[in-house]
């Protein structure tokens, strides 16, 4: 059976829903079933506790909550009160089997009220350790059996202890060794914190010298770009490499030897005039010139010779 304050707080889920109106018609036969049914569960759970039912309306929403909450509680009770009818009738049975044992015991003079305190002791500490171990009576064998199944349950215990003892060691060891790592990272990161200005200082010179290179980097591409439209302005090719340069290099100096007797001949005739008749004078007055000067360097010759030594 619900209690009454469920129940009061059914009622007043349902009394504060959106009402809806009555349904009608072909259905009107089966809604009524229903709220008689309703009805009549609600006035016997409340006369049971002495109290009224309370006043609401019935709605479709409250009356279809209502039935399902009392199809439940009626199936509960339904299910109470046969488990309870089968517990009347164990307790029954056994208050029976009790009569039937006292009987017996009273015959052989084992009664109650004939026992030694001490007896009455033992016996209740009997049944003690008998409902301990949910045993149905106190049979030697039933006492071994289930001091067997303790046994293996109690090796199965200290299997699973140690086991976990182990679990719990591995578990200890690697906390060690995370509280370990976890200290080396605070140290760390406390380092790191002492640097933090020293590094920011660096990265900002870093960052101008960045700017910096960034700069003369579209500087150099400028001038790159520059000496590109100048090869290819002269002919360059990439066919002309070091190697070629330093072919005609050596080239031009074999044609400057050549060509120096030439020049210097050449330049010989600058001094003389474009006319035939002047060139030919010209060459006269050097011819002069140098015999004069063979005629000289005879008489500087013959007076070096002639002239007594002193």
């Amino acid at each position: 059976m619900e209690s009454m304050g469920d129940l009061a707080t059914a009622l007043d889920a349902t009394g504060s829903s959106d009402p809806a109106p009555k349904s009608g018609g072909g259905g009107g036969s089966s809604d009524g079933a229903r709220i008689a049914e309703v009805k009549a569960w609600l006035a016997s759970q409340f006369e049971s506790a002495g109290r009224e039912v309370p006043e609401f309306e019935y709605t479709p929403r409250s009356v279809a909550r209502l039935h399902a909450f009392a199809s439940l509680s009626q199936a509960r009770t339904r299910a109470a009160t046969i488990v309870a009818t089968d517990l009347r009738l164990k307790a029954s049975e056994y208050r029976a089997q009790a009569t039937r044992i006292r009987e017996i015991l009273e015959r052989v003079g084992l009664a109650q009220e004939q026992l030694s305190p001490s007896a009455i002791a033992s016996a209740q500490v009997i049944a003690n350790v008998a409902n301990l171990l949910n045993i149905r009576d106190t049979e030697m064998s039933s006492f071994v059996v289930a001091m067997g199944d303790l046994s293996l349950r109690k090796e199965d215990v200290e299997e699973k202890r140690a086991k976990v003892q182990k679990e719990s060691k591995v578990l200890l060891e690697y906390t060690r060794r995370a509280i370990a790592k976890l200290n080396d990272l605070k140290k760390t990161l406390a380092k790191f914190e002492n640097e933090v200005a020293m590094h920011e200082a660096q990265m900002l010179q870093w960052q101008k010298n960045l700017a910096i290179l960034d700069s003369k980097e579209r500087q150099y591409m400028l001038q790159l770009s520059n000496y590109k439209a100048i090869l290819k302005r002269v002919g360059y090719t990439p066919e002309i490499n070091h190697g070629v340069l330093m072919e005609m290099a050596e080239h031009r100096k074999e044609l400057e030897k050549k060509t120096k007797p030439i020049l210097d001949t050449l330049r010989s005739y600058q001094d003389l005039p474009p006319d035939k008749a002047l060139a030919a004078l010209a060459i006269e007055d050097k011819k002069r010139q140098y015999a004069a000067a063979e005629k000289y360097l005879e008489e500087v010759l013959h007076s070096a010779l002639t002239t007594p030594e002193l």
